[in-house]
């Protein structure tokens, strides 16, 4: 998932009403000063898609705001995003926000480790493979992206190369760091929390 499109998000989830087209189908639509949708909620006798942006806070999922720091826009304007899909047994929540801090990416890694530590073991990242030990959370987290897993990459640094992130929790309740780069000597970076389906740890380590 790419965090800089949150519209995207937005639109899906209409798109998705629009494709049920389904008898009770419901859809609201909130909209900001400048006509961008904010808020979606899609409500069918089966399930819904409610999005919501600029509404979530580090607070919200479970962390503390780096001391300082100030919430960062992406490109599309958004401060954060809260997308929620159930149906039935599947449910998916993906929350996230971005700041930015002047702060050294050293210095807001420190502050996460620790703060994360809430969560059980914290795993430091780059691409699918572990920077330090241990390699694995005690619940089976790991960098590595599988088939049936849940991994969110949150950005790639000017050279290419991913970036740094951390991860705490399992495969289906993950708290993530992850950096995006740095602007106008400005630290930015995303804290995430992701809720996976069930069907993402018992299916875990299987192949097709």
């Amino acid at each position: 998932m790419n965090l800089d499109a949150t519209q995207r998000a937005v639109t899906l989830a209409v798109g998705l009403a629009l494709a049920a087209g389904l008898a009770g189908c419901r859809v609201h639509v909130d909209k900001d000063a400048n006509g961008q949708e904010k808020k979606v909620q899609v409500d069918t006798p089966f399930g819904g898609v409610h999005v919501n942006t600029d509404q979530t806070t580090a607070a919200d999922l479970g962390l503390p705001a780096y001391p300082g720091a100030t919430v960062a826009k992406d490109k599309d304007g958004d401060k954060s995003a809260d997308v929620h899909l159930g149906f039935g047994e599947f449910e998916l929540r993906v929350r996230t926000v971005s700041y930015e801090t002047p702060d050294s990416e050293d210095k807001v890694t420190a502050f996460y480790k620790k703060a994360m530590g809430r969560y059980g073991d914290v795993i430091i990242c780059r691409g699918d493979s572990p920077v330090d030990t241990p390699a694995a959370t005690s619940e089976g987290l790991t960098c590595a992206d599988d088939k049936q897993g849940g991994h969110v990459k949150i950005s790639r640094d000017e050279n290419g190369k991913e970036s740094v992130e951390l991860k705490a929790g399992s495969k289906r309740h993950q708290h993530i760091l992850g950096f995006e780069g740095s602007e106008d000597k400005q630290t930015r970076f995303a804290l995430v929390a992701l809720d996976l389906p069930a069907m993402v740890e018992s299916g875990s380590g299987k192949s097709d």
